[in-house]
């Protein structure tokens, strides 16, 4: 039997598990699935439409410009991969794919508490100054963020894929909404109902998840599970000695940094989900991926094999950049500075 056999009757059966998984498990999900349909350039004969060549004639050197961009950044700091993956994450669970999250005034999504800690604004900026020069008033930041998080994870290692384009800008965003995006240390029902709000399944809850495969957080979101594990002043006993004792030395500090891979930290690969099965999940989120039955064959099914991984990924984050996005004129702008809505 092939291997390309095997990865095809492999990614079959986690789509047989996530579809079965997202059955109710503690409390009634609903029945309502929601799928955004994104058409390909031959289908795209209406202008609201999000098209692959959406800038073929407006700027045809988009891509070209913004990966040029990325490539630089990303030489000088490694570390922004994962920021601008994070930066994505959070501006897509907020109102949807909209740019929202960059926009910078009192009681913005960017000045909320959970945003605190989110890099790369200064990446979109340098992109979307490049741009307004070469084609001013055409390429949404909203796109330019979506991209960008692709192009970042190509450049750490991770799979391509291709992104529909024709979002508007937002003009609305408040700081008391992105206070909902999952922090760490929710249950698994909570992460799936969250991800079903935004007409994602489960599969995608794990897969998604294995961008922590780079990327490192603060000690002080972990600390808790170091010392007073449920206010029972041990560690929480899931965590592997080994891991525990490295984590406890590491972490005396809340401000130090620690890497959510404790195993190959710069490279994007399927090691999140092989620590997972060793109890070495950084974030209690990730650990109970694998103790969750709704979660934990999924995990397994991801460690087989790096293509299986890597295809799903990118499945999944196509699948994550179309959430709500505006295509509409009258629903959103192309801002010409990501920071500000346009002056009028």
């Amino acid at each position: 039997m092939s291997n390309s056999y095997l990865q095809l009757l492999l990614l079959l059966v986690l789509y047989i598990i996530s579809a079965n998984s997202a059955q109710p498990y503690e409390g009634n999900y609903g029945e309502a699935v929601f799928t955004l349909q994104v058409p390909t350039l031959e289908e795209n004969n209406l202008d609201n439409l999000l098209s692959f060549g959406y800038y073929h004639k407006s700027c045809p050197q988009f891509e070209y410009i913004l990966h040029n961009k990325v490539k630089e950044w990303i030489k000088k700091d490694d570390t922004l991969a994962a920021s601008l993956l994070r930066l994505h994450f959070h501006d897509c669970s907020v109102r949807g794919c909209d740019g929202s999250i960059l926009l910078k005034h009192e009681g913005s999504e960017r000045a909320a508490q959970a945003s605190k800690t989110l890099r790369g604004f200064e990446v979109i900026d340098d992109i979307k100054a490049a741009l307004e020069k070469h084609c001013p008033k055409k390429v949404s930041c909203a796109d330019i963020l979506t991209t960008a998080a692709r192009d970042a994870t190509v450049e750490v290692g991770g799979p391509y894929w291709t992104v529909p384009y024709g979002r508007k800008d937002g003009t609305i965003s408040f700081d008391y909404e992105a206070e909902m995006i999952p922090k760490g240390h929710e249950n698994i029902t909570s992460l799936v109902e969250f991800f079903q709000s935004k007409g994602l399944t489960v599969l995608d809850l794990v897969v998604l998840s294995g961008a922590h495969t780079i990327g490192r957080t603060t000690c002080g979101s972990i600390q808790y599970r170091l010392y007073n594990y449920k206010g029972t002043g041990k560690p929480d006993p899931s965590i592997d000695p080994k891991y525990l004792n490295f984590l406890q030395r590491k972490c005396r500090w809340a401000s130090e940094y620690v890497d959510l891979d404790g195993t190959t930290p710069k490279t994007f690969d399927r090691m999140y989900y092989l620590n997972l099965k060793k109890n070495m999940g950084l974030l209690s989120t990730d650990q109970l991926l694998q103790s969750d039955p709704r979660t934990s064959p999924l995990v397994s099914a991801l460690t087989t094999s790096p293509s299986v991984f890597e295809h799903q990924f990118a499945v999944s984050m196509s699948k994550f950049g179309v959430i709500d996005v505006l295509t509409d004129e009258d629903e959103g702008e192309i801002r010409t500075n990501c920071n500000f809505v346009n002056a009028y």
